[in-house]
């Protein structure tokens, strides 16, 4: 974590990033806290600068135990982890869903490239910070951040979130399930790198979505009595509960929650 912050500062340096600017940006992107020192988060820095912070936060949503095994040099180990695979391909695939929905409204090429792989990096890792209005985007592709912000990152990562280790359990778990009915007698184990799941961690994993759901809920009810669209309220949850920071809307990237009432700030910070 040190190691890395540390890279990440001195490739700043050589962006021509002040120092004190480069040691709060580095930290932010290190513990995908996400706070920018400028009111644009990002968006006045050099195309460099975004990409290195893309970079970055990458490789912070990255289970730990990845890094652990590239330094022991057991490289074969740490890309056969399943989580980190799933963690790629999504980022990956989102990415080039994303660029496909902007070019198809006419956003140009290069400039959609940087600031997509910039914000998938962003949401996905929890950081929350922004080199562009993706409120403003085509509607499939707000749709898309908003659930890359559930998935979050790796589990044992600095990112929020839900983690793709669990999402991957609940799917592993609905396809045992969807099995099992057409294959009643077919003993199916839940596995995960090649190890057996055990039950009280998929009955973890699924109490805590139970909770998750619950506190969903109540806090989207909560907040609704202040009046603003479903969207807002819907994404100021999910920005909050998942630990992003900007959702859509009255609460999207250029905005933020001051216009809530106390009540739902309490609401908010409970969330968080």
């Amino acid at each position: 974590y040190i190691a890395l912050t540390i890279i990440n500062i001195i490739f700043l340096l050589l962006g021509d990033m002040p120092l004190f600017e480069a040691v709060c940006t580095a930290l932010g992107t290190a513990g995908t806290g996400g706070f920018g020192i400028k009111n644009d988060s990002i968006a006045s820095y050099s195309p460099y600068l975004q990409t290195v912070l893309t970079v970055s936060m990458f490789l912070f949503g990255v289970n730990f135990t990845f890094f652990y095994y590239i330094l022991i040099r057991r490289v074969r180990d740490a890309f056969k982890m399943e989580e980190v695979r799933w963690y790629f391909g999504i980022y990956t695939l989102a990415v080039i869903l994303l660029m496909a929905n902007l070019i198809y409204h006419g956003y140009a090429f290069g400039e959609s490239l940087l600031h997509v792989t910039f914000q998938v990096a962003s949401i996905m890792t929890t950081t929350g910070y922004a080199t562009t209005d993706f409120n403003l985007w085509p509607e499939f592709s707000r749709g898309l951040m908003v659930c890359l912000m559930f998935i979050g990152a790796c589990a044992g990562s600095t990112g929020g979130g839900i983690k793709v280790s669990r999402i991957m359990i609940y799917l592993k778990q609905v396809r045992k399930e969807l099995i099992q009915q057409i294959h009643p007698r077919r003993v199916h184990v839940l596995k995960m790198d090649g190890k057996e799941i055990p039950h009280a961690t998929a009955h973890s994993c699924n109490v805590l979505l139970m909770t998750y759901v619950v506190v969903f809920i109540a806090s989207y009810l909560l907040i609704s009595l202040d009046g603003f669209d479903t969207t807002t309220n819907f994404t100021a949850i999910v920005a909050t509960l998942n630990n992003i920071g900007p959702g859509l809307e009255a609460v999207g990237p250029t905005c933020n929650f001051s216009a809530y009432s106390n009540l739902s700030k309490l609401v908010l910070c409970f969330d968080m």
